[in-house]
């Protein structure tokens, strides 16, 4: 069931990818490269008060990479940086396998399809790439690599 879930949401959000755009004016913006497969990525974001009032991304990827894009942004938006970098932390744990989302103590919701990824390791930088950019961006990085 989790099996189908999680393909019909990545090719759902790799078909329609959500707030695949630039924010002109931008508060924060970064750039992320993962060498190993290509992906290239922008991630974007408007932040006022401590608040994240929009996030959005553009670039290429794999249907991972660019459906993990596409559910971050709509996560992050109305989120304080304290929150979306404990998202990113629970996004990140989740992915390498540390975390195993039961839906009490994580705040993932929707991200949780995401769970099975740590067992096919060279996808877990796809699936990471958008955070580890957004995460950069809200530390002033420009360009975030995956290796």
């Amino acid at each position: 069931m989790r099996d189908e879930l999680y393909q019909q949401t990545i090719i759902e959000h790799n078909r329609h990818p959500r707030n695949f755009r630039k924010i002109a004016g931008a508060t924060h913006a970064a750039e992320g490269y993962n060498p190993l497969c290509g992906d290239h990525l922008w991630v974007y974001m408007n932040v006022a008060d401590g608040i994240i009032k929009d996030a959005a991304f553009e670039g290429s990827g794999c249907a991972i990479s660019k459906a993990s894009s596409s559910m971050m942004t709509e996560a992050l938006k109305g989120k304080t940086i304290a929150q979306a970098k404990a998202l990113f932390d629970e996004f990140h744990r989740l992915v390498i396998g540390e975390l195993k989302p039961d839906g009490k103590t994580d705040h993932l919701d929707k991200l949780a399809v995401f769970s099975g990824i740590w067992q096919y390791p060279s996808r877990v930088k796809c699936a990471s790439l958008s955070w580890h950019t957004m995460n950069g961006s809200l530390d002033k990085v420009k360009t975030i690599s995956t290796e």
